[in-house]
């Protein structure tokens, strides 16, 4: 598995991995919220931030991580790739390469808690919506050192 910076023509695969990654992991959202977050990520997100990914010897990409500054932003692995050590080798570009140490995760998304605790994030505050509003809290972790 090789990392490599994602290129605008590879954002529908990413669109991908993310909705396969939700889908596994984001219980709590709704068919809605998760068609209103697919063009907010193709259109928005996506273009403005770091963007690298995670593919194989054959050029299957099998996750993604943005960043923005030292903020992780999103980190998203295939879920048919999950528990294969994809999410970790993201992880540790994006603090090694990137300086990252800051994420917000869902509080809802339990497998996602466990992993950022795991990796050595530890919870520093809590907000009672996301970053558009809606009701689903976020636990904000720095990476403990």
């Amino acid at each position: 598995m090789k990392i490599e910076t994602a290129v605008p023509s590879q954002y529908e695969r990413l669109v991908e991995v993310w909705e396969s990654s939700v889908r596994a992991t984001h219980h709590f959202l709704q068919e809605s919220d998760i068609a209103a977050l697919r063009p907010l990520l193709l259109n928005t997100y996506l273009p403005n931030l770091k963007v690298v990914i995670a593919c194989d010897n054959v050029g299957i990409i099998h996750g993604f991580l943005g960043v923005d500054e030292n903020r992780i932003e999103m980190l998203f692995v295939d879920d048919a790739s999950r528990g294969k050590g994809v999410g970790k080798l993201l992880l540790k570009y994006a603090i090694d390469h990137f300086g990252a140490n800051e994420v917000d995760v869902n509080e809802q998304n339990p497998q996602g808690v466990a992993f950022y605790r795991h990796m050595g994030f530890v919870q520093i505050g809590r907000s009672e919506r996301d970053g558009q509003g809606n009701p689903f809290p976020l636990l904000h972790m720095k990476l403990h050192k």
